[in-house]
């Protein structure tokens, strides 16, 4: 997106965000979750939320009606529209990653050069992907919104999986199978690989401690 005002200057911070990875001993990161509604993704991020807050890391979940109500209440789901709502997270996100935090977006995120855009706003190392599968029937079962049968009756429009297209991610760093794995093993997936690849430690602490 083209920059509106030019006379703009970047400020550095009197902290880096090494400075503050030191201090807090993990590595900052987004933890993108995509997936159709429905697939488990708010759900997901919430519970990995819980955990990271036992073992002491420094999280916060950026959640696709959350935000809507607020930051981006005046989007649609044009594509357009859906467009900026995930050009304003991946930026938001971001800000999170720069002050030292595990952001996790739950967003359903369905375009693939949206999600790459994203990606290049972080640095090497910043931006994890992660795929939230589930069958678009699975979804449909659930469908704790009643959203998909509204889809279905033409109530609601440009609605994905239905009447809007979901485009999976290529080579997503993690894949979670929602309709085939339980909550606690998919979060135990994902803490397995920030531990395997260093953005966190390993912990002693438990919830059930």
């Amino acid at each position: 997106m083209e920059q509106k005002v030019k006379n703009l200057y970047w400020h550095s911070h009197s902290i880096t965000v090494e400075e503050r990875r030191e201090r807090y001993d993990y590595m900052s990161c987004v933890l993108w979750f995509t997936g159709l509604s429905a697939a488990g993704k708010s759900t997901l991020a919430n519970s990995l939320c819980q955990r990271l807050h036992l073992m002491g890391v420094k999280s916060y979940v950026l959640d696709g009606d959350n935000i809507r109500h607020g930051l981006n209440k005046d989007l649609g789901f044009s594509p357009e529209d859906r467009k900026e709502n995930i050009r304003r997270i991946g930026e938001v996100a971001k800000l999170f990653v720069d002050a030292g935090l595990i952001a996790m977006t739950a967003f359903i995120s369905p375009y693939r050069e949206d999600r790459d855009n994203a990606r290049k706003l972080m640095n090497e190392g910043e931006f994890i992907e992660v795929f939230v599968r589930c069958p678009l029937q699975e979804c449909e079962r659930r469908d704790p919104k009643g959203i998909y049968k509204k889809a279905r009756s033409g109530e609601v429009g440009e609605f994905t999986g239905i009447s809007a297209p979901y485009e999976e991610p290529e080579d997503p760093e993690i894949i979670l199978d929602t309709d085939k794995m339980t909550l606690e093993e998919c979060v135990e997936e994902v803490l397995t690989y920030l531990i395997r690849n260093n953005y966190i430690k390993q912990s002693s602490k438990h919830p059930a401690d």
